[in-house]
């Protein structure tokens, strides 16, 4: 049987975290705090409700997604929503969020575990999860652990690819200057 044709699937879908009506929704803050369009927030927020199924239904511990991992964390800071209306009325379950405890044996569990969590996302919804938003284990684990937060109005953020093109751009500057001041 599909995710999509279980009970738990429908009760996920239907449920909108956060109160009714807040002027500001879930996933305008999820947007706002990680700097994500509104579509891409919409669509981590889909795939946090995947999460949540896997995490009740794929009969092993599941390992979430930077991104879906992110939509976790918000959700928490909302504990009336999540412990008293999420989890017993839509999961039917606590569920629990247990970070690391950090050196190389955790490393290689989460990395193994979220593997397992890829590949039982593919079994159960019939699709690879979106690498957008999935991206495979070695980057989950090697590449984006490096990344830090940075307040845009404590640094200018510049793209690699702009970067790499501003240096060019001053290095022939300068290179330009320097024979002009020799001639």
């Amino acid at each position: 049987m599909s995710a999509f044709e279980t009970d738990l699937w429908w009760r996920l879908a239907d449920y909108e975290i956060g109160p009714a009506d807040a002027a500001f929704t879930f996933a305008q803050r999820l947007a706002r705090e990680n700097r994500w369009s509104a579509d891409y927030a919409a669509r981590v927020l889909t795939e946090y409700k995947r999460f949540c199924w896997l995490a009740c239904e794929a009969g092993h511990e599941v390992t979430p997604s930077d991104a879906v991992d992110q939509a976790w964390h918000l959700h928490l800071t909302f504990s009336r929503d999540y412990w008293e209306r999420f989890c017993p009325e839509v999961l039917r379950m606590p569920l629990h969020h247990g970070p690391t405890a950090g050196g190389t044996v955790e490393r290689t569990r989460y990395y193994d575990q979220y593997a397992q969590t890829l590949a039982s996302y593919e079994a159960h919804f019939g699709e690879p999860a979106p690498e957008d938003i999935w991206p495979d284990a070695r980057r989950r684990f090697l590449v984006d652990p490096k990344a830090v937060r940075v307040n845009p109005a404590d640094a200018f953020i510049v793209p690699r690819g702009k970067a790499y093109g501003f240096a060019a751009a001053i290095g022939l500057a300068l290179t330009a200057l320097a024979l002009g001041v020799l001639l």
